[in-house]
């Protein structure tokens, strides 16, 4: 099968197109021929090399997968052979206490697609028959592609970290990337309002689209004073900060969500090494708190609202796979809206 893949950690210059043998689904997994791959922000972490990490190389990348289950090992329901899917990138044993108990994703073997197992940047992927689902028909290939990992991370985030509710001010940083997309989405769902922060004009544009009632431009040098000048903020504050830009927002994070209000995050993508005053945590009752992924329970709750229509994945551009290194670049550069996606298959729409 084709491939991109990386031998060497570095740049997006280290992909290359190759060949790699076909993978066979073993017990209890399926082999998916991949349609379409969408990207994430981790894919460049793990090309560039994670602290720490022992990452077997050549590597394939890529965690966001749809396509059609090509063949079926031992054991998987027949059912799903020449199903369209979209793929929960998210792998656990199924056996432990916190798989049993719905938090599969603080399995002591949790791992992910495309960071620490062969990803979607291939013509096939080898994944377990429980991380299938079903691809509803109001979703394309591409647009399935763009869901899982973002709208899975956003929600637990959300709904189960910092339990959002009707009429509660949320600020989302980086409102276009994949997981500020979702974010806001499902702030909205769940009757929050959303205070959307941006580096252009034309996301702030997307963003009010997707329901954000205010808007402010990340990229001035006193963002921080326009969100506390909204009517709603002022001195009390924000109550949820859905953070995941890390070093360069986490001190105004801290110093906007209100008296016992709360700070997720899921990311640092402008530095790990952010500085916290300890005295903002406790002197004002913050909460905060980490998030990663979400449970394989909660991307069906997700795909089922899509199907009704209430959340939606955003498409910004796709790319062939042999471009897999130029989607890399755009996406570094922070110019989309939304989801880029690699295409693997000429009729994927």
């Amino acid at each position: 099968m084709r491939a991109v893949v990386f031998h060497a950690h570095g740049g997006p210059e280290q992909l290359v197109l190759t060949e790699l043998p076909d993978p066979v689904a073993g017990p209890g997994q399926v082999v998916v021929r991949v349609h379409a791959c969408a990207l994430n922000r981790l894919d460049l972490w793990v090309r560039n090399g994670l602290p720490g990490s022992r990452l077997p190389l050549p590597h394939v990348l890529g965690s966001d997968i749809a396509g059609v289950v090509e063949s079926l090992g031992a054991g998987v329901d027949a059912a799903w052979l020449g199903r369209a899917v979209l793929v929960n990138p998210g792998l656990s044993c199924g056996t432990c206490e916190a798989c049993l108990s719905g938090w599969d994703n603080l399995c002591p073997q949790y791992r992910i697609l495309g960071e620490t197992a062969p990803g979607g940047y291939a013509e096939r992927v080898l994944v377990p028959a429980a991380n299938l689902l079903a691809r509803p028909e109001c979703l394309d290939t591409i647009t399935a592609a763009a869901a899982p990992l973002t709208f899975l991370t956003a929600w637990q985030m959300l709904t189960v970290r910092a339990q959002v509710g009707p009429g509660q001010l949320v600020l989302i940083h980086a409102v276009g990337s994949g997981v500020g997309v979702a974010g806001l989405q499902i702030a909205r769902l769940h009757g929050a309002r959303v205070i959307a922060l941006a580096s252009s004009e034309a996301k702030l544009a997307r963003a009010r689209e997707l329901g954000a009632e205010f808007t402010v431009r990340s990229d001035a040098p006193d963002w921080e004073k326009q969100v506390r000048a909204l009517a709603p903020v002022g001195k009390r504050g924000v109550d949820v900060v859905f953070e995941h830009t890390g070093a360069a927002t986490w001190e105004a994070s801290l110093r906007l969500a209100r008296r016992g209000g709360t700070i997720v995050t899921c990311g640092a993508s402008s530095g790990h090494a952010a500085v916290t005053d300890l005295r903002q945590v406790f002197f004002r009752q913050l909460q905060v708190l980490g998030s990663t992924m979400g449970s394989k329970a909660h991307l069906h709750r997700i795909v089922l609202l899509m199907a009704r229509g209430a959340l939606r994945p955003v498409v910004d551009r796709c790319f062939p796979l042999a471009e897999a290194a130029e989607a890399q670049r755009y996406l570094d550069r922070r110019e989309q809206f939304g989801k880029v996606v690699l295409t693997l298959d000429a009729g994927a729409t």
